[in-house]
C-alpha cells in the first residue's frame, strides 16, 4: 500500500472523526461549556444563578430575531448570536424550567403579529425598510408577560442584568411597595408662600404610576409593613423612634435611598419660618455615624465647570456655581442606576466622605468635577447673586462624592431600642446594608429638570434632565433580589482587528487629503463662475462676451468632473477599507490555518525522513561484518 493512499486515508479518517465528535458534542455535550473569554461574557454570574434556583414555575422566553431581513448586518447579527447564546446558558442552567423558543419574525406572518403582541421594537433598519425585531417576550404559568422591546448593542454590558431581572420579575410578580418618608410638598396642594394651589412633584407622579406609594411624615413613629423600599428625602428634626424604625428597617435587610441637603432650595415651610443656622438643612447623622459615613450639613459644593446659567435679578445671564447639571462624565457608567443617563440638575449638593472606621463597600454614583469648591452653607444661603458668589470660589482640583451606594457589613446605631418600645427581635449589626445616599433633595423638585406647559387644559411636563430616571432606576434597582443587585455591569464580547483599525487611518487620512484638494479646487471653481454671472452690463442685463462664455463653460465641465473626482475618491475610501478588512480577516481564518497544517506537514515529513535515515544507517550497521 502506497505512502500516499495511506496519508490521504488518515486525512479523511481524521475529518471523519472531527465531524463525529463535534455532532457528538452538539448532541449529548452542549450543556457543558467552558468559556474562555476574557471577562467571561458567555457565563452567568452568580447571581444570575440564584434567581434560575428560585424558579418554581415553568417559563416561556421568546427570542424574536429577524434573520433573514438582518441578512447583511453583520455587526447585528453577531449581536443576536450573543443574546441567543446567553438565553440557551439560562434554558440549561434552569432544570428545565425555563424553555426557549427561538423566532424569525417574517413580514405579515404569524410570528410577527405575535412579536407586536408582546409590543416589541421593529427597528426600520433593514432592506426596503422592512422592520427588524431583537427583542425578547416571556410568560409565566398565570400569564404574567414581561418584554425587552429591543436589545440594544450600546448596552451590552447590561444585557445579563436585563435578562435576569425579566426573570426575577415573572418569578415575583407581586407589585413594589415604596414607602417615601417626606415633609416636603411632593403630593402637591397649596403653596403657603403663595397661597396658589400646586401640582404633585412629577418625580412623585411617576412613582405612583410605576408602584404602590404609602407617603408618611416626620410625625410617624413607625415604618408601614411590607414595604420594599424605603425614600427618605430632606429628613430633619426625626423623632429616637422614627430613626429607630429606619434602622432597624435597614439591619433587617430592607432598602433604602435618602436625600439630604446642607441648603434645600425648596423647602417652602423652612423660607416661611426663617432661615436661621441650619433652618434648610437636613441630616441623619445618628445612622450615618453607624454606618461609617461623613457628611457635613455646614459645607455646600461649588462646581464651576458645571454651573447652570441662571437669570440675574438684573435680567442677565450668569452662570451659578452653586446649581450644578453633572453629565455622563460625572455619573457612574458602570452602574445600572446612572449608567444611561446624561444629565442630573440639582443645587447646593452636599458631600460624602467615608469614614476612617468604616468596613462598607461604597461605588460612587456621582462626583463633581474637579473645578470645585466647599463653601460655608450659612455664606452660601446670605450670597444670592451669581456674581458674588463666584468670588467665594477658589478651585482645589479635588472630585467629591455626591450620591454613593453603600453595601456590607454595618452596626445598629441604637445599642437598645428607645424608651416605650418594645425589643421585638431587634439587630445589632446586618451583613446586608444596602442603601443609596444624595447630597442634595433639590433635584425632586420640579424645576431643576422638567418643563411644565398647558395643552386645552391638561398640565404637560417635558423633561431636560434624567433626575425622574435617576429616582425610577434607584427604586428599581433596590426593589430587586439581592442576586438581581449583586449582578453588575459585564465586559462586550466584541473584539476588534487592532491592526485593520490602524490601517484604516492610514487609508483614511490618505484619502482624506486628496478629498481635501478636490474640495478646495470646487469651492474656487464655484467662486470664478460666480464672479463671472454677476458681471452686469448696463440696465442691469446679463453682457457676457464668447471668451467669458466659454471660461463659464469650461467651469462648468470642471465643477462636473472635481464632483466626479469626489465621489469617486469616497467610493474608493470605502471600498479599500472593506478590501483590506476583508484580506486580513482571510489571512487570519484561512491563511494562517492552512499554513499552519502545511508547516505541520512538512515537519511530519522531516521527522520521518530523519527516522528512515536513521532505521537505514542502524540496518546498515548491523550487517556489517565484525
Amino acid at each position: 500500500m502506497s505512502t500516499r493512499f495511506i496519508t490521504w486515508l488518515s486525512m479523511l479518517f481524521i475529518a471523519t472523526l472531527f465531524c463525529a465528535l463535534v455532532l457528538l458534542n452538539n448532541q449529548l455535550l452542549s450543556v457543558y461549556r467552558v468559556d474562555l473569554t476574557e471577562n467571561n461574557v458567555y457565563s452567568l454570574s452568580q447571581g444570575s444563578q440564584q434567581i434560575l434556583t428560585e424558579i418554581d414555575e415553568p417559563l416561556n422566553l421568546y427570542f424574536f430575531f429577524s434573520d433573514k431581513a438582518s441578512k447583511n448586518m453583520t455587526t447585528l447579527r453577531n449581536y443576536a448570536v450573543r443574546v441567543q447564546s446567553l438565553l440557551e446558558e439560562y434554558a440549561g442552567r434552569s432544570n428545565g424550567k425555563i424553555k426557549l423558543h427561538i423566532l424569525d419574525p417574517e413580514p405579515f406572518s404569524e410570528k410577527e403579529d405575535r412579536a407586536d403582541q408582546f409590543g416589541l421594537t421593529g427597528a426600520n433598519i433593514g432592506t426596503a425598510a422592512e422592520a427588524i425585531y431583537l427583542g425578547l417576550g416571556a410568560t409565566n404559568a398565570l400569564d404574567d408577560q414581561q418584554v425587552i422591546a429591543f436589545f440594544d448593542p450600546q448596552q451590552e454590558r447590561f444585557l445579563e442584568y436585563e435578562i435576569s431581572k425579566l426573570i426575577y420579575q415573572l418569578v415575583n410578580p407581586k407589585q413594589v411597595k415604596v414607602t417615601l418618608l417626606t415633609d416636603l410638598p411632593v403630593a402637591g396642594g397649596q403653596n403657603p408662600m403663595t397661597g396658589e394651589f400646586e401640582q404633585p412633584w412629577t418625580f412623585y407622579t411617576q412613582l405612583q404610576q410605576l408602584y404602590v406609594v404609602d407617603k408618611i411624615g416626620s410625625d410617624a413613629t413607625e415604618l408601614p409593613k411590607g414595604t420594599d423600599v424605603l425614600i427618605v428625602a430632606h429628613p430633619k428634626n426625626f423623632s429616637d423612634e422614627l430613626l429607630y424604625a429606619i434602622d432597624q428597617y435597614t439591619m433587617k435587610g430592607g432598602r433604602a435611598l435618602i436625600f439630604v441637603d446642607p441648603h434645600n432650595e425648596s423647602d417652602q415651610m423652612s423660607m416661611l419660618l426663617g432661615s436661621g443656622m441650619g433652618a434648610n438643612s437636613s441630616n441623619l447623622s445618628r445612622l450615618f455615624e453607624a454606618w461609617g459615613v461623613n457628611y457635613d450639613e455646614q459645607r455646600v459644593l461649588l462646581d464651576a465647570y458645571a454651573g447652570l446659567d441662571v437669570r440675574t435679578q438684573n435680567g442677565d445671564i450668569a452662570r451659578h456655581f452653586g446649581f450644578v447639571g453633572f453629565s455622563a462624565n460625572e455619573l457612574n457608567d458602570k452602574d445600572v442606576t446612572t449608567s444611561n443617563l446624561d444629565l442630573i440638575n440639582g443645587a447646593s449638593f452636599g458631600i460624602f466622605k467615608k469614614g476612617a472606621s468604616s468596613g462598607q463597600r461604597w461605588a460612587t454614583l456621582i462626583h463633581s468635577t474637579k473645578n470645585s469648591d466647599l463653601i460655608d452653607s450659612a455664606l452660601y444661603a446670605q450670597t444670592r447673586e451669581p456674581l458674588a458668589l463666584s468670588q467665594e470660589y477658589t478651585s482645589n482640583n479635588q472630585e467629591y462624592v455626591l450620591a454613593t451606594r453603600i453595601t456590607g457589613n454595618a452596626k445598629s446605631a441604637f445599642e437598645s431600642p428607645p424608651e416605650g418600645i418594645e425589643s421585638d427581635g431587634s439587630l445589632s449589626s446586618t451583613k446586608d446594608l444596602n442603601v443609596m445616599l444624595v447630597g442634595d433633595t433639590d433635584l425632586l423638585s420640579d424645576r431643576f429638570w422638567v418643563q411644565q406647559s398647558s395643552f386645552f387644559g391638561q398640565t404637560i411636563t417635558t423633561p431636560f434632565a434624567n433626575n425622574g430616571d435617576f429616582v425610577t432606576n434607584a427604586v428599581e434597582n433596590l426593589a430587586g433580589s439581592d442576586a438581581l443587585i449583586s449582578i453588575r455591569s459585564r465586559g462586550t464580547f466584541a473584539r476588534p482587528f487592532d491592526k485593520v483599525e490602524q490601517l484604516k487611518l492610514v487609508a483614511e487620512q490618505k484619502f482624506r487629503e486628496q478629498e481635501k484638494i478636490l474640495q478646495q479646487q470646487l469651492e474656487e471653481a464655484e467662486l470664478q463662475l460666480a464672479q463671472l454671472q454677476e458681471q452686469q452690463g448696463e440696465g442691469g442685463a446679463l453682457v457676457i462676451s464668447s471668451q467669458q462664455q466659454k471660461a463659464i463653460d469650461d467651469f462648468m465641465a470642471q465643477k462636473i468632473e472635481i464632483r466626479k473626482s469626489l465621489r469617486e475618491v469616497r467610493h474608493q475610501l470605502d471600498k479599500d477599507i472593506e478590501t483590506l478588512g476583508n484580506l486580513i480577516k482571510f489571512t487570519n481564518i484561512v491563511i494562517a490555518p492552512l499554513a499552519l497544517v502545511l508547516l505541520l506537514m512538512g515537519a511530519r515529513r522531516l521527522t520521518r525522513s530523519r527516522y528512515k535515515t536513521k532505521n537505514a544507517s542502524s540496518i546498515a550497521a548491523v550487517k556489517e561484518p565484525s
